[in-house]
């Protein structure tokens, strides 16, 4: 079986992950690069072993947290799409087999919510991951008075953190926002669409997903 290990070390792969940061820092979106990828495919990979799926599955969605964001090396626009078909060729270059490499495209191909939704355990697990990574890290922009509304709602998460309650079967993401810098009805208009679509992927996985700011359970 390739392993998230295998991909790490593939130089295509790398240089995907390179291409995309080079280009989003142009364009100012926020960090999508090796910080994020990692934390995705961790969370990812940690959503199906606590809630009881097997090794092949972890893997799997280890994997497309990994490659979920190398479509941005193409162009924002579709990302999702472009990166689904990218990986599954690379992945086929790599000898994985066609029912793996497939999934993995499924996953990538749903994870933007403009687009996409729950379509697998591992699309699920994808997208948990994904919407959960909401924090001043990712914020690319040095020049905080040039902040949109994008850069301050990340900026202003001064601490995310995602637990998994295997025994009440629940996804819990607590987010710490420094309203001083942006209310969290800004939290809201920006991300209340993700909000939405990780609620629907945690019930894909028959699980319920909580949302905590600032030590109130809002969802």
């Amino acid at each position: 079986m390739i392993t998230l290990e295998d991909v790490k070390k593939n130089e295509e792969v790398q240089a995907l992950i390179e291409g995309t940061q080079k280009q989003l820092n142009v364009l100012g979106f926020t960090e999508h690069s090796v910080r994020h990828i990692s934390i995705v495919s961790h969370r990812a990979g940690e959503i199906l072993r606590t809630f009881g799926y097997d090794e092949d599955r972890i893997e799997l969605a280890k994997i497309a947290g990994y490659l979920h964001d190398i479509g941005n090396c193409v162009n924002r626009v579709d990302h999702a799409q472009s990166g689904a078909i990218l990986a599954y060729n690379i992945l086929k270059d790599m000898g994985m087999p066609h029912k793996d490499r497939t999934e993995i495209m499924m996953a990538i191909g749903n994870h933007d919510e403009q687009t996409g939704t729950a379509v697998s355990d591992v699309s699920a697990a994808l997208i948990l991951a994904d919407k959960s990574d909401v924090h001043r890290d990712r914020v690319v922009n040095t020049n905080i008075a040039t902040f949109g509304k994008h850069d301050r709602v990340n900026y202003a998460v001064t601490n995310t953190k995602l637990e998994l309650d295997k025994e009440n079967r629940k996804v819990i993401l607590s987010i710490n926002i420094d309203t001083e810098i942006c209310p969290v009805l800004d939290y809201f208009e920006i991300f209340m669409d993700r909000t939405m679509m990780s609620k629907y992927a945690a019930k894909y996985l028959n699980v319920w997903f909580e949302l905590i700011i600032n030590n109130t359970k809002l969802l």
